[in-house]
């Protein structure tokens, strides 16, 4: 059967793709109080107010759109506008200045409404197995390659880019508390105690429950431990990866080969491991010393998981170090969960259309990734509560949903913007299959009073 020729028609109607910018709108204005945290800070004499500028690109982020020149599409929508509470919609050069003019001090203005948000968005923090709510850090690449942008330089990873830094609370939800841009040539655990001390006052006023801070080898040094101790005022527990750097493997290897009291795993034919506790270092405090314990895991190969075989032993060691009086194997077992957090630096990258910052000043692109820290965590709030349960569109079981899933599923759901009475409303189709999710969402974060945040770290 051949297809049906269509009359293409274009109608006077008032239509949107993105109905779910109805919820970003809310989100910044009831829970994060944008105009109010952000216009004294930066007053204008004519103009749209500076909340108005930054909300236009948050919108833009939620799309998955991070270029300046996009906002042009929408100053002759009718949705836009009225969804973000707009009084107007900016020119992408106005966009651009008015950014630029913001820069650095517009970025900690910014990063304050972090915690407002995820507490009068009613955020929920999965604990992991050990009761605690995990704090992970890391540091990932941003490809700039071919620019000449601030700050772009030769990263880690191999190529020309930035390499910023986040922090991601929750085992599961992984709310983004920090995202903060950096050189690509900058070291990780360089200057990354001022992040801790950010980003753990605001994990600290999101949950009562005790924290589990996470971080790789690339931190690993006494002054990131000193400074999470200092911060985490005893709610907090702290498990890194330990940097071997001069010990001696072969040493080790040897001495463990020659004592016959020594258990030996073998998880398949050519390799086997064994795992001890031992004494790690001694964090001084200003009134107390704080001992941590080593958990080290020796690996020896003598062929491959192809089946080849190994001319010398090829023998590795892992360690951690850690805070916890847990068993060796729940400690590995609790830091192998940190690595749920790359699937998080993949949806700034991909999902919100990050990988190549839109400016080529430092300063605003800095002001850039503190919004997407805003657009991520408002999309995170909308999956995890409108679709994780059995009135959601048929997905896949899961504790999380991608944001690529909330602006397939919540966002990007056809309406028309209807005004009669002097009422607005949205009409959605017929067979819509997010409607019963999408309104008791937005009826939930429109007529429920948020709770109040006594506290707002900076």
């Amino acid at each position: 059967m051949p297809p049906t020729p269509f009359l293409i028609r274009q109608s006077s109607r008032n239509l949107t793709a993105m109905s779910g910018l109805a919820f970003v709108g809310v989100a910044l204005h009831r829970f994060a109080e944008i105009a109010r945290r952000i216009d004294p800070a930066f007053p204008v004499r004519q103009g749209l107010p500076s909340s108005q500028i930054l909300t236009s690109y948050v919108g833009l982020l939620v799309e998955g759109k991070s270029d300046f020149d996009a906002i042009e599409g929408k100053r002759d929508e009718a949705f836009f506008p009225r969804a973000l509470g707009l009084s107007g919609v900016p020119s992408a050069a106005t966009l651009r200045q008015r950014m630029d003019t913001m820069g650095m001090a517009g970025s900690e203005a910014v990063d304050a409404l972090l915690v407002p948000l995820l507490k009068r968005g009613r955020a929920q923090f999965a604990t992991t197995t050990s009761g605690h709510v995990p704090l992970d850090i890391d540091v990932f690449c941003l490809d700039n390659s071919d620019s000449k942008k601030q700050g772009v330089g030769r990263t880690y990873a191999g190529y020309d880019g930035f390499a910023p830094i986040a922090a991601y609370l929750g085992a599961e939800e992984g709310y983004c508390l920090a995202l903060e841009l950096r050189d690509g040539t900058q070291h990780s655990a360089k200057e990354s105690e001022y992040t801790l001390e950010r980003a753990i006052p605001r994990a600290l006023a999101l949950t009562d429950k005790k924290l589990l801070l996470r971080w790789d080898s690339g931190f690993d040094s006494e002054s990131m431990f000193r400074t999470a101790l200092t911060q985490g005022h005893g709610r907090m527990d702290v498990l890194g990866k330990w940097n071997p750097r001069r010990f001696d493997v072969e040493g080790c290897a040897a001495a463990k080969r020659a004592d016959t009291d020594v258990e030996w795993d073998t998880p398949r034919e050519g390799k086997r491991t064994t795992t001890w506790v031992t004494d790690g270092r001694v964090i001084t405090l200003d009134e107390r010393k704080v001992p941590l314990r080593r958990v080290l895991r020796l690996t020896e190969r003598t062929c491959k998981a192809d089946g080849t075989m190994l001319l010398f032993p090829e023998v590795t060691i892992d360690g951690w170090e850690t805070t916890l009086d847990l068993s060796a194997e729940a400690i590995i077992a609790l830091y192998e969960a940190h690595g749920t957090h790359e699937q998080f630096h993949s949806e700034f990258k991909t999902d919100l259309d990050l990988e190549r910052l839109p400016s080529g000043k430092f300063d605003t692109n800095t002001l850039v990734l503190s919004l997407a820290a805003v657009a991520y965590n408002i999309l995170r709030l909308i999956g995890q509560q409108a679709l994780l349960n059995k009135a959601a569109p048929l997905r896949h079981p899961a504790k999380r949903r991608r944001l690529k899933t909330v602006m397939q599923e919540m966002m990007r759901v056809a309406a028309q913007l209807a005004v009669h009475a002097r009422r607005v409303a949205l009409n959605f189709g017929q067979h819509c299959p997010a409607l019963i999710v999408w309104r008791a969402l937005y009826d939930d974060w429109t007529r429920s009073e948020p709770p109040e945040v006594d506290i707002i770290p900076a």
